[in-house]
């Protein structure tokens, strides 16, 4: 176990010194996220209608294009280098590969969040930041993640992955979202932290079930 972790660790951490070096994805996603933040701050009148009742959705359609752009380009990078072969030639198994890509991604999505979200709240003019949400960003943000990793090597081959990476994952995480979202707005709402358990509880579930069921056939995905 130790040495299957000591390469998942290897593979990342070649992910994470390439993005450091060339800053493709990152930079992309976050001027990207920002773009998407600054524009619905503009396009909604103070005052026209409630903030509380939009800036979930709103604060979740920002992370999940955003995520959908940097999962594009996880597995493309590999491919358009000739370096998908040869990471598939390493010692490991299959669901390594897997792992270490997975929380690459959730990596350079959560920097990203990180710096949309506090952005997000002063142009929304939300006065109160509620500490729960750094609980429910990240589950909704691994879900995600966990879902369009397994997708993003699924369509890595095709010519329209462009096309066919949201086209294959936005239906899958259609609960993840929702739960997020609800989640989300019942915070900013006031509500507790506890009457948020249902949606809590979805998030989790769907986060263990996709990245079990990931790690159970990214073998079979990859290789096709």
């Amino acid at each position: 176990m130790r040495a299957y972790l000591s390469k998942v660790a290897i593979i990342l951490w070649k992910d994470v010194i390439s993005e450091v070096r060339t800053r493709e994805m990152l930079s992309s996603m976050l001027v990207f996220a920002l773009l998407v933040t600054v524009i619905f701050s503009f396009a909604i009148e103070p005052g026209t209608v409630d903030m509380m009742d939009l800036a979930p959705g709103l604060l979740w359609v920002a992370f999940t294009f955003t995520g959908i752009l940097g999962l594009n380009r996880s597995f493309a990078l590999e491919k358009s280098r000739n370096s998908l072969e040869g990471l598939m030639l390493t010692p490991l198994d299959r669901s390594g590969i897997y792992l270490a890509k997975l929380l690459g991604n959730f990596v350079f999505l959560s920097i990203v969040e990180a710096v949309v979200l506090p952005l997000f709240w002063v142009l929304s003019n939300l006065k109160v930041f509620p500490p729960a949400v750094l609980l429910i960003v990240p589950l909704g943000t691994l879900g995600f993640v966990a879902a369009g990793t397994l997708f993003a090597a699924m369509t890595v081959n095709t010519r329209a992955r462009e096309v066919m990476l949201p086209l294959l994952l936005l239906p899958v995480s259609v609960p993840v979202i929702v739960a997020a979202v609800k989640a989300t707005g019942a915070i900013m709402a006031g509500e507790s932290l506890a009457a948020t358990a249902n949606w809590l509880q979805l998030l989790a579930t769907c986060d263990v079930v996709f990245v079990v069921v990931s790690v159970l056939i990214f073998e079979y995905v990859i290789e096709d």
